[in-house]
């Protein structure tokens, strides 16, 4: 019988059985790969945040109104497009960042998540990481708070819904004074934890105390960045992570005797410094230079060239050594370093609005087209004929010449005669339609005399003209280097030499003509002269189209070039009642501009850049870059038959003003009657451009003297500035060519948000109220707002937004409406409006009396 004895298994079979099963699956909380990918989300999301949080900074104004009430729903919108850099849901974290959180110090919670995503992706510790984050979050609380109280007023959430609300409540506890003593305790709380100062009395009644600052010693480990040190290399074999190496320089401290030490090495002979009375003084300079030296780091690095020869006394010395990086604290250093540093700031480098859009590339002129007629055909044959003929003509009359020469321009030939002595000129002029008929000419213009010469001119219109382009007359050298604030090509002259304008000298401009004489196509002229020198940040161009077809394609220049008002839904004007809004807003903005240049003492709005470029004013006091404004007018006469003296008036006040601050006019209309062109306007443009007229009495309308009817068309044009009259052929420029230039500006980035006019309410806007006061068309939040004042006491704009759940806009049209009906005073700068109705009973009797007369 046989015994079956199964083999029994090695010692420790059943364990390497079950270490193999085990590691056939590893744990995904061991798994390497894990701290990484966590690290990385949260690397990403901080950046998400940060980029959001910062985006709002900048576009607050546009978005919060569309997402504050209904966030959540904003990010449903497949239609709504926001400002934000990341889009609806970036605006979203945004506003939840900061307006809801703790203000503008709310960027740090997205740094510090950053900062743990980057310890997890390279495996450092996390202990630095949570002392640091602690600390920043508890400062965060506070400089929201301190934030909130300071920008009360304000209407951006400086310290955001925590430090609001906070700062409210404790106002009501102990006061403003109480709140401002609480946050000063906090901060001197912990800045004595913080550095321990010792406070040391000078022994004299009230002496100011010696507060020795501890030394600063910043190490990898301090900034929270020790993970970039370099780690120890173990044994390959081990499997243990490297611990972080911190290597610090040791401190090296100036010793006593080192002065005299120095002397002697270098054997430096100094009768200045021997003239110091006995080597104790020499001893108590380096003892005081010691006891500099234990509070500062690594001072191994002092210039050797520390020119003993020429100093004078001890605080020459001190000076020499604060070259070599050690703090001065001599009688008298403390002061000429203040006013170094004074100086650095006086010469801070310029202001540069340009930056804002420093990625703007101007037009290229190879958006504009070249035309196979641009070169003049010079006829020799018709020139002499017509020489000939005009010399037969004259002695037909008896009128004979000396001499006769001919210049030949785009579209007209001018030949000047002088005549035997003893004719009278007023002869020859008569002769007008005589020399035409002889020539089978149309439009023959005499000029008699020619103002600067001793000749009469007879201009005669070429038989093959010439086309003038934008592109020739913007490429000459007058347009691309002259010195002009506003230059505008506006084209040749006879004798074919280009004609380039300064619109700020003019300093506004009447055109007329008749239909179909090319004054549309000099507009679109004008205004890309404008394009092409100007940067976005120096010009803007308020658009009055009333035809509404006209200027249409220059809307896609809204963020770039365009100003309108703020509740303007198309940036081109065409409205008549849009009209008026827009010139008593331009009015108003001329007074702001003049109360700009009082303050600063500047004649000009040239002076005023000027002093603002070279930072010597003070944005913090309202001081701004302004740009040129030039507002274009399309067809005036429309609007004067529908408006009349609204129109005329604002338009006369800017006429006569506005040039010093920067504004300037282009008028068009093509009916050049004297009840659309009154006086009041002729006498503030000096400046006037005419194209063909139908009679004479229109030419004398706009020229104040004959010569417009005799113009022949297609861009022909007669220039008066003052007292000289210029014959012109107008460039020409297409509608393709336009459009190329603008969709070249408006593909690139523009501003954030458009340059908005100031806000106008016009008089059928408004409702009477009760004791004579006016009220504006009421908002939904209106009543709500009102009783929020009143009961408050405190009228700001910041607190309707915050209470009400407001966008900033909304919220300031809110408080206009207040300030129009009698409930708040007007606005006192950065303070709060005085509240005018002190209990409910009296807002209510206000609202039924203006709801009976409505």
């Amino acid at each position: 019988m046989s015994i079956f004895v199964p083999k029994s298994k090695k010692p420790g079979a059943n364990a390497r059985a079950k270490s193999k099963k085990g590691s056939a699956k590893p744990s995904l909380l061991k798994d390497k790969r894990l701290p990484k990918l966590v690290g990385a989300t949260f690397v990403l999301i901080g950046i998400f945040v940060l980029v959001s949080g910062v985006s709002y900074l900048f576009t607050w104004k546009i978005d919060q109104d569309k997402i504050l009430n209904n966030p959540f729903n904003a990010l449903g919108e497949g239609e709504l497009i926001l400002a934000n850099w990341l889009g609806r849901l970036g605006a979203v974290v945004g506003n939840g960042l900061i307006y809801w959180g703790f203000g503008f110090t709310s960027l740090v919670l997205p740094i510090l998540l950053i900062g743990l995503g980057l310890r997890q992706m390279v495996g450092a510790t996390l202990s630095t990481w949570y002392s640091r984050a602690g600390k920043s979050i508890l400062a965060m609380v506070y400089c929201s708070m301190l934030l909130s109280f300071i920008f009360s007023s304000a209407n951006f959430p400086w310290g955001g819904a925590f430090g609001d609300s906070t700062t409210d409540w404790l106002s009501k506890f102990m006061g403003n004074l109480g709140v401002a003593l609480s946050l000063l305790f906090v901060l001197a709380l912990t800045f004595i934890i913080q550095f321990n100062p010792s406070f040391s009395w000078n022994g004299e009644f009230l002496a100011m105390p010696d507060i020795k600052v501890p030394s600063w010693k910043l190490s990898w480990s301090e900034l929270g960045l020790d993970f970039f040190k370099k780690k120890k290399e173990k044994s390959s074999d081990q499997d243990f992570p490297s611990e972080i190496e911190e290597e610090e320089d040791e401190d090296e401290i100036l010793q006593p005797g080192f002065l005299t030490k120095f002397m002697k090495e270098n054997d430096v002979k100094n009768p200045k410094i021997d003239s110091l009375k006995d080597i104790d003084d020499l001893e108590a300079l380096e003892l005081e230079m010691t006891d500099i030296s234990e509070n500062y780091v690594a001072p191994d690095k002092i210039k050797p060239t520390l020119e003993i020869e020429g100093l004078s006394n001890p605080s020459d010395i001190a000076e020499s050594f604060s070259e070599a990086h050690i703090p001065p604290t001599f009688s008298g250093v403390q002061d000429k370093v203040f006013l170094m540093d004074q100086e650095n700031e006086e010469h801070s480098e310029p202001y540069d609005p340009t930056l804002d859009l420093s990625s703007y590339i101007p037009p290229d002129l190879e958006l504009l087209l070249e035309y196979p007629d641009e070169k003049i055909q010079i006829d020799r044959a018709e020139v002499e004929a017509n020489k000939d003929q005009i010399i037969e003509t004259l002695l037909n009359y008896k009128i004979e010449i000396t001499k006769i020469r001919a210049t030949i321009g785009p579209t007209v030939t001018l030949y000047e005669i002088i005549p035997k002595p003893g004719i009278r000129i007023s002869k020859i002029k008569n002769l007008e339609d005589d020399i035409a008929l002889s020539l089978s000419a149309l439009g023959i213009r005499i000029i008699a005399p020619i103002p600067g010469k001793g000749t009469i001119g007879i201009e005669v219109p070429n038989k093959r003209k010439q086309i003038v382009s934008l592109k020739e007359v913007l490429a000459s050298d007058k347009f691309i280097t002259g010195k002009m604030d506003l230059p505008i090509a506006l084209g040749k002259t006879i004798s074919n030499e280009v004609f380039v304008a300064d619109l700020a000298k003019m300093p506004h401009l009447l055109i007329a003509g008749a239909t179909g004489q090319g004054k549309s196509v000099g507009i679109n002229t004008v205004l890309m002269s404008l394009l092409y020198r100007k940067h976005p940040s120096q010009l803007k161009l308020v658009l009055i189209d009333p035809k509404k077809v006209e200027l249409f394609p220059y809307a896609k220049l809204a963020h770039h070039f365009l100003a309108f008002l703020p509740d303007q839904k198309e940036p081109i004007v065409t409205e008549t009642k849009k009209v008026i809004y827009t010139l008593n807003s331009l009015c108003i903005e001329m007074d702001d501009r003049y109360d700009l240049l009082k303050k600063a003492h500047s004649r000009n709005l040239k002076e005023y850049n000027e002093k603002f470029v070279n930072r010597q004013l003070n944005p913090l006091k309202g001081h701004r870059f302004m740009p040129f404004i030039v507002l274009v007018i399309d067809e005036f006469a429309d609007l004067i038959m529908t408006a009349g003296k609204e129109v005329e008036m604002p338009i006369a006040r800017l006429a006569q003003l506005a040039r010093a601050v920067g504004i300037h006019l282009i008028i068009a209309t093509q009916r050049p009657s004297v009840n659309i062109i009154t006086g009041v306007i002729k006498a503030n443009f000096p400046a006037r451009l005419a194209y063909k007229v139908a009679s004479k009495v229109d030419s004398r309308t706009i020229l104040d003297m004959g010569g417009a009817e005799q113009l022949i068309g297609q861009g022909d044009m007669l220039l008066s500035i003052g007292s000289n009259m210029i014959r012109l052929q107008c460039a020409f420029v297409d509608t393709p060519e336009v459009e190329s230039v603008i969709n070249h500006i408006s593909d690139q980035q523009g501003y954030a948000e458009p340059y908005y006019l100031p806000e106008f309410v016009g008089d059928d806007e408004k409702i009477q109220g009760s004791d004579g006061m006016t009220y504006a068309d009421l908002d939904d939040m209106f009543e709500d707002a009102a009783r929020l004042v009143i009961q408050n006491q405190h009228g700001s704009t910041s607190m309707i937004q915050r209470r009400l759940k407001l966008g900033y806009n909304r919220a300031g049209r809110i408080m206009d409406q207040l300030e129009s009906v009698g409930i708040v005073g007007p606005a006192e700068g950065s303070k709060p409006r005085d509240v005018l109705l002190y209990t409910e009973a009296d807002l209510d009797g206000l609202i039924q009396r203006i709801r009976v007369k409505n």
